[in-house]
């Protein structure tokens, strides 16, 4: 893959809307130990396995876009829709019949809305025959209900596809959004992920151990990448630069996993010609200090020990939005730095990325 470059983004998540939100969350917080979030009792009626969680709990999608068209969005959709309206204002990008074709979106999730896939199906079990359910929901039971309704509402009409990897969506998502930018399909690409706080996937996360050390939360991010040579209506200054993408699976458990993920990070420097100790942040989906799935694969490919993040410690499990959120804290929190972010899931995926956060003069040397 070639280089893409960032050029800004947004991200929703319990910090509120958008990266000045992000960016005074995290000036809060050193990441040393996990934020329990905040109460999250009234949000539902159903019970919750936690009475805190890192959900945006006043957020109402009618404050930022309108009444109209909204009634019927579930919230992983609500969330990225008010998030693509930010991003592209941040951008400056103004769409119209000139462009709205070369720009496209690539959202990664786990495997949509949960909630609204769970709800319609019970009501095909309970509601009164022939199964009075609601046909405006169903939209909301498909996974790429959300990508698709951030292209219906801004008309983006390029590219448009929904990426389902769990914890290693959003870097399948950079992926195939880079591969989109290679082949010339797209000047644009709206690159990110997202994951939505309801019961059923705050059940999902506690029963499979996701929540042992963190709280559950929610997220939407997306990034405006474009090709180091963008058409003029799309040139702005580069906020980062992602060198290299990559994934891979590790079939038979620990062992397989972590061979690939130190696979994953020397394809990573190779492609970028980078060396291990160029590397000075390594941002993880782990939770805790003892947790060295990720981290330890890394130092092990790189031969040092870089400084290492956890968002997680900061803004909870967000799944498959994990990886996005990744890449916002780094670039809200102005590290300065060559990072990589890495992922694993639980059957085997693992996956790398290296990014170049840059200054408005250029690469940021620190």
């Amino acid at each position: 893959m070639s280089p893409v470059l960032v050029s800004t983004y947004s991200a929703v998540t319990a910090a509120g809307v958008g990266e000045q939100a992000l960016a005074g969350w995290l000036a809060d917080r050193d990441g040393a130990n996990a934020d329990p979030g905040v109460p999250v009792g009234g949000l539902y009626d159903d019970v919750l396995p936690a009475p805190t969680g890192h959900a945006l709990v006043d957020f109402d999608v009618r404050t930022h876009i309108g009444r109209k068209g909204t009634s019927t969005l579930d919230r992983a959709t609500a969330l990225s829709v008010v998030c693509c309206q930010d991003v592209l204002r941040r951008a400056g990008i103004s769409i119209d019949e000139t462009n709205r074709a070369r720009v496209g979106v690539a959202l990664g999730t786990s495997l949509g809305s949960f909630k609204s896939t769970s709800d319609y199906t019970r009501d095909t079990l309970v509601q009164e025959r022939p199964y009075l359910v609601n046909p405006m929901l169903f939209p909301n039971t498909v996974m790429n209900c959300a990508a698709g309704q951030v292209a219906i509402k801004f008309g983006l009409m390029g590219v448009n596809a929904t990426v389902a990897g769990g914890p290693l969506a959003f870097l399948n998502a950079l992926r195939y959004a880079n591969n989109v930018l290679d082949r010339g399909y797209n000047d644009v690409m709206l690159a990110g992920a997202v994951e939505e706080f309801t019961p059923h996937r705050a059940w999902a996360s506690h029963l499979t151990g996701a929540t042992g050390e963190v709280t559950s939360g929610e997220a939407a991010a997306l990034f405006v990448l474009t090709t180091e040579q963008p058409p003029a209506w799309a040139r702005l200054a580069p906020r980062a630069r992602i060198l290299a993408v990559a994934t891979a699976y590790g079939p038979g458990g620990d062992g397989g996993a972590e061979q690939a993920l130190i696979g994953c990070i020397d394809r990573v420097l190779r492609h970028a010609g980078r060396v291990g100790a160029d590397v000075d942040l390594v941002v993880t989906g782990e939770s805790t200090d003892e947790d060295r799935r990720e981290y330890g694969p890394a130092t092990r490919a790189l031969g040092v020990e870089p400084r290492r993040l956890l968002p997680k410690r900061m803004l909870g499990e967000c799944d498959a939005a994990s990886g996005a959120v990744a890449l916002a804290v780094v670039l809200a929190g102005g590290h300065r730095s060559l990072a990589l972010l890495t992922g694993r899931g639980a059957g085997g995926a693992v996956g790398a990325a290296l990014v170049e956060r840059m200054s408005d003069d250029g690469p940021d040397r620190g």
